[in-house]
């Protein structure tokens, strides 16, 4: 009972974390990402299996970590208000080509992210190109040029 309680709680924190850090924390993995992805990947394996190495400690933590998805992801599904507090919508960060300056700035995101997603999905290369440019809810940023914006040749 005590791997099941730790699987739960070292998840819920985990959700919280990510949660907290944005959208953006998992879109693009630096190499500092990717070696605190490690460290906290090590931390978490401590903390769910403690002193027991078992195969069966570990079965059980891995599949209390599987139920409790699948469990959240029905909730999710069946109450929006669940759904609202665990996982992210998408956000626009540019509306006809004019930056939403305190969106921006809550999501950290600079007019050169914005810029660099329009010119590698559409080719363009100003804001007033942009119709509407969104943060999705996987950390990248969407681009949907006005009708009468061509991409520079």
């Amino acid at each position: 009972m005590d791997a099941v309680l730790r699987a739960l709680a070292v998840y819920l924190v985990l959700l919280v974390i990510f949660r907290l850090t944005g959208k953006r924390s998992l879109s693009q993995v630096t190499t500092f990402d990717f070696i605190i992805l490690l460290i906290v990947g090590e931390a978490t394996q401590q903390a769910l299996l403690g002193e027991d190495f078992s195969l069966t400690h570990a079965a059980l933590v891995i599949a209390t970590l599987f139920l409790f998805d699948r469990g959240s992801d029905y909730l999710a599904w069946r109450f929006p208000a669940f759904q609202r507090a665990t996982e992210s919508v998408p956000v626009i960060l540019v509306e006809d080509g004019r930056m939403l300056d305190a969106v921006m700035r809550k999501e950290h995101i600079s007019t050169d992210d914005v810029l660099a997603a329009a010119r590698e999905t559409q080719g363009l290369e100003r804001l007033d190109q942009i119709k509407w440019a969104v943060l999705e809810t996987s950390g990248g940023i969407s681009v949907v040029p006005k009708a009468n914006a061509a991409p520079e040749t």
